[in-house]
Parts: structure tokens; sequence; C-alpha cells
């Protein structure tokens, strides 16, 4: 075996390394998008184990909707490439063009074994350079193609020293063959058809027979005129280790997908679906436009899925020509190498072994696969093909006065390969500028005009998204996500009778149901969102609440294992107030899914709902076991934790909320309520640093400023909470707690009476009924020695509240206060407007000290009724859902405006702090009104 130089491994790298570059700055498109940003396997916290349990887009295996490929080695390592750098594209792609190199490393070694050096180098130089590789290099998820291939190729070279130079058996490289075997078929499932090609390298290369001389020895044996020569035994025994070890292999690979094919609908393989000859006149058709492709990489596209390839429906198809000049091509090549033993034809057959057995997979012939024409699937095939194409070189280049010619044709080739191999690397740099350059080669595909309309609908682009989903409607007038995505961008115009319109055509497309015959086998599972997407429409119209639950028990019908529906239901029942049977749609897609945290959390919710605060707090807790940094039950169940008065749950609670801060660091929520948590804790810095935090992120956050200066004046810092309450009101001028805290500070810190007065009377300006405000500025106006108007402002407060006795009990002491000073010849109002007076005489200790006689001021109390749950709505359910849109094809998100919000409950200690409070401010109400009653 020629060994390979550094000199051609170096060039090799180069020209890898030279076409390839610039898919570095090219993005996660396509594919990717399912592999790599939505795949939960690629996260740290997702168990190892589940990615032997999931298929490569990291759905079980045994749902209907996994598309079945078990890939579990290519998936760790984007695993790999996550732990080192996220969601960095530049990494994946950098390793993708790695592995490439490391491709044409080993292929390059393989050649040796059937060309000579120079030829060997044409052939890697050709397979390095290839457009039709973008897909498989470029194209993240092509990486499969990669792995499999690498190992495929050790495979070949470590079965090739199974022979010993006295043709005797060895049988460790038999063994790692065989182990490789399994690891390229863990990496795509082609990877598998190595065993063929080592059984044709076996047979007719390694044992040299022709086809005529290994008939012409089974007609002898079974004739009984002579035994099986030792050294046919010696290839069968061989043959058998590794057929059985294939078997093995299959079996594996059959009970991992539980026996049960994907479900593929018309619009993925048109052909698969079309009766007898359509059916096997298409699918043979592609075989020589696969070919074509190899040959004339010039028009390239990302997907051929749908209308692309028009079916071939009739014998008389012109197109039927091509199918028959590719056999005919196929079997000549065959028929020569199978009958000589010269160093050419073999060449050609393992050539052609190259060609045909890794494709078979991908052909359609024997089972129907997900797509028409897949360009990455011709990785492998490739390296037959270029082998073919060296081997022609070689022949030509012998030939004295062609020589000089075959080597420019050979030169102009790889030029212009590698040229358009960089220039189609930019088409993959994001997906409008992928599916736009698709447009260009086929206009026919209407999921290629959904892909540029999503791309666009990413962009905010919602005018013209809807052109393209439009136009493929117009393409493909049955595909049923083009109207579900015709729909969803009518919703996000604000259309919703044109949205209404687009989901119920899409539903009429829909297959009706056959009695006897089971609908899933029928409709691609992602097609019956269109009962969710038009549910979620139809409820935003409270009037129609019944209706939309009709849409969900429909799709439950039609598939009672939909767990989609069974989510969207029990957020729908949620919000009709169906608490009982909202929790039972959670619980059936429970039963579905037990490892869904997000169903777990909405549970939590319901749980909630229905005053049970153990049992929502036993659901987070199960939902943050699945996901640790499950952000909605982080924040929720500490928020329930924090509410429920306990002490002993503060220092978990507080935990969560420091871990919820990590995961949104700009979400100023999660500081507030560590503020909160702190307040608790009479923790008075920690709290001060956290509601700076909140406000730092949120200007203007209403409950973060009102407790900050709530906490500075319970702190005795009361000037310090001015700045902060003129910030509030900057923001929120209608802040009546905030006016009533601000008044009492200039009141009695300030000595402001003239600011107290416009605070108080800001107050009844926006709520004349405010009894707070009211009697507050009636005590403003005793502070200015205003008798009359006290008197008449008590009146009407003592009328909006006539079982208030302190408001009477005040008003009969201002009025024996005006009784006396008249008969002492004293004016009842002040000299100047708005003086004050001294403290020692009539001014009050504290205006909500009087507010309400025997009860804790609202607005001086540590948030009453107001700032906590200003803030502390739930986190709502629906917000869960929009990342768990398993299977839903581009539609629309869940979404609810379902929130919880929650009283607080007052524990032992706050009750008897109450009660101390309560006790003061009667002592100093006695106070005031002594004072009030002296002369």
């Amino acid at each position: 075996m020629a060994v390979v130089s550094w000199k051609e491994i170096l060039l090799l790298t180069g020209l890898v390394v030279g076409c390839y570059w610039n898919s570095l700055s090219c993005g996660f498109v396509f594919d990717d998008v399912s592999a790599i940003l939505d795949n939960k396997d690629l996260r740290p916290a997702t168990p190892l184990r589940n990615l032997f349990l999931n298929d490569f887009w990291g759905t079980p295996m045994a749902e209907e909707r996994s598309h079945k490929s078990y890939r579990p080695l290519t998936v760790l390592t984007f695993r790999l490439n996550y732990l080192f750098a996220e969601l960095s594209s530049a990494s994946y792609h950098l390793l993708n063009v790695v592995l490439h190199a490391v491709v044409c490393v080993l292929f390059l070694r393989v050649c040796r074994l059937f060309l000579d050096k120079t030829s060997s180098l044409v052939a890697v130089l050709l397979f390095a350079v290839h457009p039709i590789h973008t897909e498989a290099v470029t194209g993240v998820v092509g990486r499969a193609e990669l792995l499999s291939s690498i190992f495929l190729l050790a495979a070949f070279l470590a079965y090739t020293r199974s022979t010993g130079s006295d043709n005797s058996i060895v049988w460790a490289p038999i063994a790692l063959t065989v182990v490789l075997v399994a690891a390229a078929t863990l990496c795509k499932e082609q990877g598998i058809t190595v065993v063929g090609i080592c059984c044709v390298y076996e047979v007719f290369v390694a044992q040299r027979f022709t086809l005529p001389l290994l008939l012409d020895t089974l007609r002898q044996v079974l004739q009984g005129k002579g035994g099986f020569p030792y050294a046919i035994l010696q290839t069968l025994l061989k043959l058998i280790v590794l057929v059985i070890s294939t078997l093995l292999l299959v079996i594996v690979r059959v009970q991992v997908i539980q026996s049960q094919l994907p479900v593929f609908t018309r619009f993925d393989n048109p052909a698969a679906v079309s009766p007898t000859p359509t059916r096997q006149l298409t699918f043979n058709y592609l075989l020589p436009m696969n070919a074509w492709l190899l040959l004339n990489p010039s028009e390239l596209c990302c997907d051929w899925t749908m209308g692309t390839v028009p079916l071939v429906e009739s014998l008389i198809d012109i197109r039927n020509l091509a199918t028959l000049a590719f056999y005919t091509l196929l079997g000549l090549l065959a028929y020569h190498s199978l009958r000589h033993r010269h160093s050419s034809a073999k060449t050609v057959i393992m050539a052609l072994s190259f060609i045909v057995l890794p494709f078979v997979p991908a052909s359609n012939l024997f089972f129907p696969v997900g797509f028409v024409v897949a360009e990455r699937v011709l990785y492998v095939p490739s390296m037959g093909f270029c082998v073919l194409v060296a081997h022609g070189f070689k022949i030509i280049s012998n030939k004295g006065h062609l020589k000089k010619i075959s080597w420019l044709i050979i030169g102009v080739l790889l030029t212009m390969h590698a040229v358009k191999t960089f220039n189609r690397n930019w088409d993959w740099e994001s997906e409008y500028t992928l599916f736009t350059s698709a447009l260009r080669v086929n206009k026919n595909n209407a999921k290629l005009w959904n892909n540029v309309g999503h791309a666009l609908e990413n962009q905010n682009n919602y005018a013209k998204a809807l052109q393209y989903f439009l136009q493929a409607t117009r393409v493909q007038p049955d595909d049923i996500g083009a109207h579900m995505n015709v729909g969803r961008t009518y919703k996000n115009l604000n259309k919703s009778r044109e949205a209404e319109d687009a989901y119920l055509v899409a539903k009429s497309l829909m297959p009706q149901i056959i009695p006897g015959k089971k609908y899933a086998t029928r409709v691609a599972p992602n097609h019956l969102n269109v009962y969710i997407n038009l549910a979620n429409l139809i409820r935003a119209n409270e009037s129609r609440l019944e209706e939309a639950d009709q849409l969900y028990r429909q799709a439950i019908s039609m598939r009672p294992d939909f767990k989609q529906a069974y989510i969207s239901r029990g957020e729908l029942l949620l919000k009709m107030n169906k608490l009982t049977e909202a929790r039972d749609a959670y619980l059936r897609a429970l039963d579905l899914d037990r490892t869904n945290a997000d169903l777990w959390y909405n549970l939590a919710i319901v749980n909630i709902e229905m005053k049970e605060p153990s049992e929502a707090l036993k659901n987070f807790n199960h939902a943050l076991e699945l996901n640790p940094h499950h952000k909605l039950a982080l924040f929720n169940s500490a928020l329930l934790m924090q509410e429920s008065g306990d002490s002993k749950f503060w220092p978990e609670a507080n935990r969560r909320f420091l871990t919820y801060v990590e995961e949104e660091p700009e979400d100023a929520n999660g500081y507030f309520n560590l503020g909160m948590l702190a307040m608790d804790a009479n923790e008075n810095a920690a709290a001060e640093r956290w509601m700076r935090k909140a406000i730092g992120l949120q200007a203007g956050f209403r409950s973060a400023l009102f407790n900050l200066a709530l906490l500075y004046s319970q702190s005795k810092r009361e000037i310090d909470a001015l700045p902060v309450l003129d910030e509030l009101l900057r923001y929120h001028p209608e802040h009546i707690k905030g006016l009533i805290l601000k008044g009492d500070i200039l009141m009695n810190h300030k000595k402001d009476t003239r600011g107290a007065k416009d605070c108080f009377e800001r107050i009844l300006n926006m709520d004349p009924t405010n009894v707070q405000g009211k009697h507050n500025l009636c005590v403003v106006y005793f502070e200015e020695r205003d008798l009359p108007r006290a008197e008449k402002c008590l009146e009407e407060t003592l009328a909006l509240a006539p079982n208030e006795e302190y408001v009477r009990r005040h008003l009969n002491i201002v009025r024996g206060k005006m009784a006396a000073m008249s008969a002492a010849g004293r004016p009842l109002t002040a000299a100047v407007e708005g003086a004050t007076v001294s403290a020692k005489e009539d001014k009050p200790k504290n205006v909500q000290e009087i507010v309400e006689e025997g009860r804790v001021p609202e607005a001086v109390g540590k948030v009453v009724n107001g700032a906590r749950s200003e803030k502390n709505a739930r986190k709502s359910s629906a917000e869960s859902l929009g990342g768990v849109g398993v299977g839903l094809d581009q539609s629309e998100p869940l979404a609810s405006s379902q929130s919880d919000k929650r009283t607080k409950g007052k524990s032992t200690e706050e009750i008897e702090d109450i009660e101390e409070k309560r006790a003061a401010a009667l002592k100093r109400l006695e106070e005031i009104e002594r004072i009030l009653s002296g002369d």
C-alpha cells in the first residue's frame, strides 16, 4: 500500500481550506436549525443517554413524527461543538472543513490501491473541489456524511489488511472492520454499505475472480465434480463473518426504530405514493439525474422535493431515454469489469461498487425515503465517480499525442469546480440567500417559496413573506403547510378574518377519515397543527372559546397521542376556568411524555389556580429535575415559596431567583424579587442593591421604585426616599400610594405643607372618593389653621366613609376647637395661607397615622395589597409553550394571556407586627386628639 506523503497531505488540506474557508462566515440554515438550534440533545443539561434514545433531530425514536434517522455519534460531535463554542456557527463549519480534509487523505490511501500515484492524486483533487459536496461540507448537518465516510474508508482500509502474506486470514483487521462499520452506521445509516464494498473487493480484487470463473467454480461444486478450493473457503469464512455482523447491525437498527418506518407525505416524495408504473419510472429516472449532477454540477439546489422533478407517468416520456442510457452505460462498465482480470477491470469494479452500493439506501428502489434528490447523499458515490474520471484520464494521458490535452482538460476542470464550490458556499450564508438561489434553479417547488417566506418572516418582513407564501399556494394548491403559513402571516399582519379563511382552506385539504383505516398513516403529524393554529386564532374572541375547544378535541380524536393538542387544550381550559378539565388534559399529555419539563410547569400553574400550592411546588420541582435551567419554573416556584410566608423556604427561593437572573440577566423582575426577599429577611443593604439593579435595567420600574422608597422610609432614610418617589411619579403620576408616602415625608420630615397638600390634591383629582387622600388633605388644612375648610373637608370625608369613627371623632374635635376659638375671639383661619405651625402645638406626628383608626396605613405598611401585587404576576403558562411547538412546521407558537396572580398570605409574625403597629397608631392618635382638643 502506497503511503501518502506529507506534501500530499498539505496539498489536499490547503486545497480544501482554499475552497471552503468562506463557509466559516455562514450561519445555521435549513436543516441546521432543527439539528442544532432546536435540538436539546446538544445542551449540557440533557443527559448523554438521550443521544442514544432520540433521532438526529432530538425527537424520541418512539414518536411517530420521528424521522427514524439514528445518528448518535454525529450528534455527539455537535454536542462537543456546543460545549466549546455553544451556538457559534463558525466552529461547526470549521470542524466540517477539517473532516472533509481528513476524508480526502483517507480517500487518497484508498485510491492508491487501484490507481497509480498520479491518477490517484487526480481523483482526490477532483473529489476535494467537487461542487456537489457543498451541501455536505458547508451545511452543518452534512457532518453525518463526513463522519460516516471517515469510518467507511477506515473500515475498508482495515479490511484490505485481513489477508496475510501467506494468504491466511488475519482476524484483527476483520474485528476492527466490524467496529468501524458499526461506528460508520451510528454516524449515518449508509455506513453499513461498506460491507458490500468489502465483499466486492474480497471476491474480485483480493481473490482475483471474474464472474465467469466464479460461476464455473460454483457449477462444478454443485455438479459434484470437485470441492471448494481452500482459497474460496477462506473467502467464504471472511464474508460470512462480515454478513453476520451486518445482519446483527440491521437487527439492532430495526429494534431502535421499533420496526416503524418514518411517515412521509406526497409532498416530501411524490413518486412514493404514485401508482404503478409512475412510481417505478420516476424512481429509475432519478438515477441518471443524480449521475448528471456529478457530471455537470452547474445547477445545484438545496431542496428537490415536491414538484421539482415532474413525475414520469408514461413509457413514451422522453426522459425514459436518459434512464435507458444510464442503465446501458452502467451495464457495459459492469460487463467489462466482471469478465476480465486485468488492473483496469479491477479499478472499474471498485469504482462502481463505491458509486452503487452507498447510494442504494437513498435510491428509493427498495424503500421510500423523505426526499427526491439530495446532493449530500452523493458524497460517497462521488468517490467512485472521481476514480472513474481519474482512470479515464490515465488511459487518455498514456496516449502521447493526447497527454497535454488531457492535463489541460483536468486542470480546467479542477479550476472550474474549485471556483464553483467557493461561490456556492456563499449561497449557504443565510436562509434567504440559500432559498433564493434554489428558486433560480427551480420555481416549481412550493417548499422553496415557503422557505423564502420563512426567511423574510424571521426578519419581520411579513408583507413580503406573504407574497412568497401565496405563490407557494399557487405553485402547489393542495399544500396544507403553505396555506397554514398564509394564515399565520395574515395573523401577524393583524388580518384575523383573512387568517381564519386561510386556515379553513388548509383544514379542508386534510384527508377525510375513512372508517377502518388508521388516520395517522395518511397525514404528516405537523399538518394536524392546522387545528391548533385555527383554535389559537379564534380563541382570542371570548365568545368563541367553545368553538376553539371543539377544534382541539377534533385533533385529539384524529390522533389520541397528539400531545400538542392536549397542551393547547389545557391552556384554553385554564383560560375558561375549567380547572379540573385543564388538569386532566395536562395529565393526559404527561402520560404521553413524562420527560417534558414544560408540561410539569403548566400543570403547576393549574395547581396554583386550584389553590393547591403544595402540589404546584411539587410539579415545579418535577420540571426543574428535568431541566434545572427552566426559567419559568425557576421564577414561579421561587415566587410561590416567597409568597408562602414561610421563612424556611426563603433560602431556596433566593437560590432559584439567583439562578434565574443568571439565565435572564436582563430581566429586572428577577432582581426585584431578590430585593423583596432581602426586605423580608431585613437585609436592607442587599435589598437596596437588588432594587437599584432592577431599576437600572428597567427605567420606571413601578414596584421597584415604590418599594425602594418604602425601604428608605422604614430605615429612617426618608430624605433618600424623596428622589426615588419623584422618579416613580415622573413615570407613574397616578401612583396613589407613592403620592401618599411622598406627602407624609414632606409633611413630617421636610415641613413642606404646600408640597404635601399638592400630593393629596393630585390624589383627589384622580380619585375624588379616596378616603385616605381626602382625610390627609383635611389634616393639611388643620396644619394651615384653616379650621372652616378643615371642618368642611372632614364632613365630606365622613360622607364618603360614614362608618369610620375616627373621621367623625376628628370632625367633632375640629368643631370643638372652632367653638373654643370663637368664644375667645380668635380668628378661625391663619393669617398666611399654608403657613406651618409649631410641632409642639397642633401638628400631627405622622399624617398616615390618622388615616384610619386602629389600622396600619396602606401606604406605609410593607407592600400592602399594592407594590408586591403590582409586579408579581406569575409568568404565563403560554410562555413555556412557545418553545414546545414540537413539530409545528413553522406554524405560529401558542399564545395566551392567561396569568396567575396570587394575594400574599399573612404569617403569624406579620399579624403580630400589624397588631403592634395598630396599638402604636392608637396611642399616637390619642396624643393627636389631645393636641386638637387643646386650647
